[in-house]
Order: structure tokens, then sequence, then C-alpha cells
């Protein structure tokens, strides 16, 4: 028997496990970090495709002219195919089908999410997808922000600097080249910026809410995938209806077989990118997915550069290497950071023997981190 798999046996009977030799402990090392490449590989590549695919929807034509334009279509959707995995989820995990938090809060989650969503798509009508993905970084000002009204939240002087970095570092790649979307004219990327700016502070609220239900209602993640996806899915219907954009979607989804081929891409990369994300989270922590999202950021623009061929000037590649800079900079410091000793106690009933096994086998871990990025495709934006 592997010992890993003796280890969970002796833990489901009762038994006290013997230490790990050291040939155990190599293998398991190498499993650890073949898993770990693992999910960052696929965390990389779904939110890359998810960002191929949602630039191909939203700012290239079907066939001679005819471009995609109810962005709100494919938030129904990608909020279909989440609540399907969601359920899926909670009946695998066998997890309780009822809301843990009221209704209401779950309403104001799936409101900010469907708008900071929407936003971030019609942005794309107008500014090209580095901009976007830049933008998403220029959010951690506006989350600080939003945890210091909600959550009462105290930063350090280097949050505040590395946020300031970033901030710099947006705020040059956006002022000295161009960064429009290839079929917009220039003047239209005011429109793409004003939105992005809607989408920093909704989804800076969406995020920070999120955190506060997790805290203060001790909700699953499923649970509350679950419960805010079928929010935005009811919310993104009804604006459908009430705005009358359904039919014009459909429409566009019978004259363009291809696009539904897109979107059905865009919203199996966003689900697959969830699972990635909470699985390499659940395993390695926060922090390991902070600094694969700011990888997953690097190679999402460059693909995007190469295959879409946007224009850029020195001093916007001097931004991008100033953003990115101060995100590498902010995971060094968290792997860097003290670590405390985490209370053995192998006798407690834990959710899952796997919780038990890892506080056998893993002494220390980092302090916890905030998730932040990787919120983004748990929330299927």
């Amino acid at each position: 028997m592997p010992p890993i798999a003796r280890m969970k046996a002796d833990v489901q009977a009762g038994r006290p496990s013997a230490a790990p030799t050291e040939g155990a402990k190599d293998e398991s090392n190498w499993n650890s970090a073949a898993r770990c490449c693992l999910y960052g590989a696929g965390i990389i590549g779904m939110l890359g495709a998810y960002g191929v695919i949602q630039e191909r929807i939203m700012s290239e034509p079907y066939g001679e002219s005819d471009f995609f334009r109810v962005s709100v279509f494919l938030v129904l959707c990608n909020r279909i195919v989440a609540v399907l995995y969601a359920l899926f989820m909670v009946w695998f995990k066998e997890e309780e089908f009822g809301n843990k938090a009221p209704l209401w809060k779950y309403l104001a989650i799936s409101l900010s999410n469907v708008a900071a969503t929407w936003c971030q798509y019609e942005a794309l009508k107008y500014v090209s997808f580095p901009v976007q993905m830049l933008g998403k970084s220029f959010k951690m000002m506006p989350v600080m922000l939003w945890s210091i009204v909600i959550s009462r939240k105290q930063y350090k002087l280097t949050d505040w600097l590395v946020a300031g970095g970033v901030t710099w570092g947006v705020t040059q790649f956006l002022l000295t080249g161009q960064i429009s979307a290839k079929h917009a004219g220039k003047e239209s990327s005011f429109k793409g910026l004003f939105l992005m700016l809607a989408f920093l502070a909704c989804d800076g609220f969406t995020s920070t809410f999120q955190e506060k239900l997790f805290k203060d209602h001790k909700t699953s993640k499923y649970n509350q995938m679950l419960y805010v996806n079928s929010g935005s899915g009811v919310v993104s219907a009804f604006t459908l209806v009430t705005t009358g954009k359904a039919m014009t979607a459909v429409s566009f989804c019978a004259r363009h077989p291809s696009f539904m081929v897109h979107a059905s891409g865009l919203s199996a990369a966003a689900v697959a990118g969830q699972f990635f994300i909470y699985s390499q989270v659940k395993e390695f922590g926060a922090l390991v997915l902070a600094a694969t999202m700011n990888l997953r950021q690097v190679v999402s623009i460059l693909v995007s550069y190469i295959m879409y061929s946007h224009p850029i000037s020195f001093p916007q590649v001097v931004g991008l290497l100033l953003v990115f800079g101060a995100l590498f900079y902010k995971s060094y410091l968290g792997f860097v950071a003290p670590t405390k000793p985490k209370t053995e106690n192998t006798h407690v009933k834990l959710p899952e023997q796997e919780a038990i096994v890892e506080v056998e086998m893993q002494k220390r871990v980092p302090e916890p981190q905030t998730l932040g990025a990787g919120y983004e495709a748990g929330r299927g934006s």
C-alpha cells in the first residue's frame, strides 16, 4: 500500500500512524510538486483560453461585419454552467442545499457580480484585452478601500506601496500608447475606461462582500457559488427579457453557429478554471494561487499581443514591467513571511480525513492570505 494511503487507513481505523520514512517524504514532495504544477498549468491554460475566447467574441466580427453586442447573454450562459457545476459539487460533497446566509446577501452579490461582468465584456468593445487585464490589477486599491469600509481592515505600508506601484504602472500604460480595441475609434477608448472603472467598483464590492459571507455565515464555497450564480442567472435572464435583447441574442446564434461554440467554450473554460483554482488554494494556499494568477496575467497579455497584433510602445512596456514587478514582489513577501506552527491534534474530527493526514505530515504552514484574484473565475467573471 502507498505511504499516503497507509496513513489514511491508519487514521480511519483509529490507529496511530507511523512517521513517514525519508523515501516516503521524497515521494510525497514530488507528488505534491507535480499536483501544484498541474493545478497551475490548468489555471493558466483554462483562464488563458477564457481570455482569448472572450476577446474573440467581443472584439472580432462574425462574418463580414456582424459583431456580437448582447453581453448579458454571455453572463447568462456562464451562470447556467456555473450553477450546474455547483449543484454537482454540493451533491458530490454531500453538503446541504439550503442557504447558509440570508438570501438578500446572496442577491446583493449577484447584482454587483452581473454588473461587474457586463462591464468587463462591454469594455472589450472599446479597449484592448491587455487594457482589460491590467484594469483587473488596478482593482487592488478599490478592494482595499472597500475592505476598510465594510470589514474595518487595516493594511501595512508595504501593501499600500505595492498597490501604488501597480496603480502607477497601469496609469503609465494607459497614457503612453494606443489602448483602443482594433475595430473601435480612438475616442471610444474613454467609454472603455469608464466601463473598467465601473467594473472595478462593482468587482471590489463583490469580492469584499463574498469574503464577509465566508467569515460571518461560514458558507462553503460551493454553497455560495450555487446561490450567487443562481441569483446572477435570474438577474441576467430578467435583464435580457425586459430590455428586449433575448431575441436579438437568439437570432445572432442562429446566424452564426460558431458563436455558440465560442460561448460554450467560454463557459466551460470558466468552470474548469474554478476547479483548478479551488483545488490549488485548498491544497497549497492562497499565496501560491496569487503567484499563479500573476503569471497567468503575464501569459494572457503576451498571447493577446501575439494573436491579435496589438500595438505597444516602449513606455507601455515599462508600465507592464512595473505592474508585474510589484505583483511578484508582493508574492515574494508572502513566501518569505514568518510562519507559525500549526496545532497538531490528530484526535480532532475534521470535515475530511485528508485534513487529518495533512496535519500529521505538514508541520508548518504559511499564514493564510487573501484570495484576491482567485475569486475571478470562482465568480465566473
